[in-house]
């Protein structure tokens, strides 16, 4: 049944996503349509943590408007906020603290009757561990360009880092057939392949390596030859950042620490470009897309599935609907559990249309047998 709602306050967190702005634009004027009050938390949770000038924010029609095409976040982000985890200053030395138990008591001060969380599978946790300590109401909003977040079709951001790696491998071709090289292309997706699928298919891509198909050299070699043979003598590969090779390790290019508590991984397309080149006596080069994927404004999707999701965010707090995060499904934006998205990652369909459609154009895996490959050529042949 309905419920009344008089203030909520809403947050950014983890890595930014291209649409951030649109749900925080989205969320603040269903609610401001409702009566509702709405504040904006700076930098994830800092702005309830630390006493410092402007954390808290109050958001009106003139504080979100001209923003919804806006890359980035108004709020700030922060990727070292975990407030089970809080960067503390004890003495001489900064350490982690559970500081949840101030953050609950903080909210229910300042009057909030509920939080609407946006952020990855990280945010979804550290938003459902809130819930278990005592915040009142949550509904988190799932963003991340990797599409990693479980219980959702998509995720907004995903879009927008597809369609700039497809463009930046689409212009790749014309170089890379030029100077007859091996191109390796590295996109992001920690230990997900789905923006390494998409655009690597989209983009007309060879090779796709991506952490759900552990790969082996020798499978990506036969492929580079097989298009020698061909008269082709250029290749595309692109690797998603988690790629892991059969019975080896990932590429990280720093482990974290008790704050950030998660490796940044990074460097597998150098370190397949250089074995192509050893293996094969072909000119390779590597690439890293990088954090282009995430930056600039979001796509005409991207932008439409944040206001969705951020309108119904506020729809189902007022409908007195319990605490959980929307997701799409079929369509249509949905409630579900929060506890049924906390902690589990959504990896690729192994057994889907899209792998499926790459693999009967005979785009490599990297775990096909040597000189069985499905007939035919990529859609570059």
């Amino acid at each position: 049944m309905p419920r009344t709602i008089r203030k909520i306050a809403i947050n950014t967190g983890g890595g930014d996503a291209p649409g951030l702005n649109a749900v925080l634009r989205s969320v603040t004027l269903a609610a401001i349509e409702r009566g509702i009050e709405v504040w904006g938390i700076k930098h994830g949770y800092r702005g309830l943590l630390e006493d410092e000038p402007g954390g808290l924010v109050r958001l009106d029609r003139d504080a979100v408007r001209g923003i919804m095409h806006l890359g980035g976040t108004i709020l700030g982000t922060a990727n070292r906020g975990d407030p089970f985890h809080y960067p503390t200053q004890e003495g001489d030395k900064v350490v982690p603290k559970d500081r949840s138990g101030e953050l609950v008591e903080r909210f229910r001060r300042e009057g909030f009757d509920a939080l609407v969380a946006v952020g990855g599978d990280g945010s979804m946790r550290i938003a459902n561990a809130l819930l278990e300590r005592g915040l009142p109401l949550v509904v988190g909003v799932p963003k991340t360009i990797d599409n990693d977040v479980y219980g959702t079709e998509l995720t907004f951001g995903f879009d927008t880092a597809v369609s700039i790696a497809t463009e930046a491998i689409d212009r790749l071709h014309s170089t890379t057939e030029a100077h007859e090289r091996v191109m390796v292309v590295e996109v992001m997706g920690r230990h997900t392949g789905w923006i390494a699928l998409r655009s690597g298919i989209a983009g007309g891509a060879d090779a796709i390596l991506i952490p759900e198909i552990p790969f082996s050299y020798e499978s990506i070699v036969q492929k580079v030859l097989q298009r020698e043979s061909r008269g082709r003598r250029f290749s595309i590969l692109v690797a998603a950042e988690g790629a892991c090779p059969k019975g080896g390790d990932l590429t990280v290019r720093d482990a974290g620490d008790e704050f950030r508590r998660v490796v940044v991984l990074g460097g597998v397309a150098e370190r397949v470009a250089k074995e192509i080149a050893a293996r094969t006596g072909k000119e390779t080069r590597s690439m890293v897309l990088g954090h282009l994927q995430r930056g600039g404004g979001p796509t005409t999707f991207d932008r439409l599935l944040a206001l969705r999701f951020g309108a119904g965010a506020v729809r189902f707090l007022v409908q007195g609907c319990e605490s959980g995060m929307v997701a799409l499904r079929c369509h249509r934006v949905e409630l579900i559990p929060l506890a049924e998205t906390a902690g589990r990652t959504k990896t690729v369909d192994l057994d889907g249309d899209t792998v499926t459609t790459a693999r009967e154009m005979g785009i490599c895996f990297g775990d096909e047998a040597p000189g069985h490959f499905a007939p035919g050529g990529t859609a570059a042949s």
